[in-house]
């Protein structure tokens, strides 16, 4: 049990840093911004984003959240990583930064894997 939490909290905090706390720190970032039109997306695409990626953060992190509503932010930070690699792949052809994404993937993966394993144990 002790195990599953650790991987479930180191998994979890990754996601948390790559998904919350840099896009909320750097997404108004003349490097941020450009890299969204570069894949041919409008600025306010970007924000909007953000402001979605932290609250789905939030959500993973705060335990009281109902599990009905984490499955909802697992899901989106799932179809996020997979319209990134897409959207990356489309405009820049294959390589490293279109399968950047999946290794994030990876990671919620895991974390959602072993939220399960955490909260089944409870029942």
């Amino acid at each position: 049990m002790k195990k599953d939490k650790i991987i479930f909290w180191i998994a979890t905090i990754i996601i948390a840093l790559f998904e919350g706390v840099m896009p909320a720190l750097f997404s108004q970032t003349e490097l941020a911004k450009e890299g969204i039109r570069h894949l041919g997306y409008p600025e306010y695409f970007a924000m909007t984003l953000v402001i979605f990626k932290i609250l789905g953060v939030l959500t993973l992190i705060i335990p009281q959240v109902p599990k009905r509503v984490k499955e909802w932010a697992y899901a989106g930070f799932a179809f996020n990583f997979i319209f990134a690699t897409i959207s990356h792949g489309a405009v820049d052809g294959i390589n490293g930064k279109t399968f950047f994404p999946l290794v994030i993937f990876g990671i919620l993966a895991v974390s959602y894997i072993y939220y399960h394993k955490l909260t089944s144990n409870k029942n």
